[in-house]
């Protein structure tokens, strides 16, 4: 998901296509909260690694 947030933020900062930097951005956010999460040990999603 960070990955793929970083590449959307790549992409839109290009082309000058705002929604796919905003989307890159909610990714990227959403990804570190999970990974924090996951090294703290809490279980994510059911799942006690979030990879």
């Amino acid at each position: 998901m960070i990955i793929l947030g970083i590449i959307l933020l790549i992409i839109g900062l290009l082309t000058g296509i705002g929604i796919l930097w905003t989307i890159g951005i909610i990714l990227v956010a959403i990804g570190l909260i999970l990974w924090v999460l996951g090294l703290l040990g809490h279980a994510v999603g059911g799942r006690r690694h979030y990879w």
